[in-house]
């Protein structure tokens, strides 16, 4: 029997998954944080900090067990049009969670970057990226992508805009683009394609995630909501990736 409430000891974690087949980079669709608060009377902004201490532990253990690669969708381009209130609370616990990434991190050999439409965010926030992108910039652990104001449509958009750009400037030729020349402009560029996706709250899309980069990853989904996902989640997730053939279109 499984029990989800708390942290797998060492030897159960080496028993139950292969530590040589781990998946390198890892997505995580973060969502349910509403629904938990809601089904307990409670804001919405409770459920996005319950949330917020789950990231953190998934964080720790990823470290833990061997990850080089986690990405988690924090905030999307569309998050905008929610509420003004659960938008400041929002932006609140990203604002909290890099002010104090020097505590969260632990000594641990873990590197910090942001990914989206950093332009769109406030100076503040904007100010708190850049110190801790440079603060944990030689670390070459565990790196963890936080998706702010990120869509994968506007990324590919960006991307498109950057590589007619080099066109225009006559530095690139256009019979030169290739899928490469593509990944080489997103937000991503020189970060491997996730392996595996992780959407727990019972829905079944990417919701505008990583989408080009996603093409050929796994996908594991979950009823529970994210603010009840815990480290044994991602180990079953892990163990189910660990089972299946990527054949990437081949026999």
């Amino acid at each position: 029997m499984l029990f989800f409430n708390r942290s797998p000891r060492k030897n159960v974690i080496d028993d139950e998954i292969d530590r040589q087949k781990l998946p390198v980079h890892i997505a995580i669709i973060m969502d349910g944080n509403g629904r938990w608060a809601q089904k307990r009377g409670l804001p919405r902004s409770a459920g996005h900090r319950e949330g917020s201490a789950v990231l953190r532990r998934i964080v720790k253990f990823s470290y833990e067990i061997g990850i080089k690669y986690l990405t988690v969708y924090a905030f999307s381009t569309e998050n905008w049009t929610r509420p003004k209130n659960e938008v400041d609370a929002l932006m609140n616990l990203l604002l909290e969670y890099l002010r104090n990434a020097e505590n969260e991190i632990g000594g641990r050999n873990i590197r910090i970057k942001a990914m989206g439409n950093i332009d769109g965010l406030s100076p503040e926030l904007r100010d708190e990226i850049k110190r801790v992108e440079e603060f944990t910039g030689n670390n070459d652990g565990l790196t963890l992508i936080i998706a702010l104001n990120y869509g994968g449509r506007d990324e590919i958009v960006n991307a498109v805009r950057k590589i007619a750009l080099e066109v225009q400037k006559r530095s690139l030729r256009v019979e030169n683009i290739t899928e490469q020349t593509i990944s080489n402009h997103l937000y991503t560029s020189g970060i491997p394609d996730p392996d595996l996706v992780i959407r727990p709250s019972g829905e079944r899309r990417l919701s505008n995630f990583l989408l080009w980069q996603a093409s050929y990853a796994e996908f594991w989904y979950s009823d529970v909501l994210w603010p009840d996902f815990t480290e044994r989640h991602l180990l079953e997730a892990i163990k189910d990736y660990q089972k299946r053939n990527r054949r990437y279109g081949g026999i």
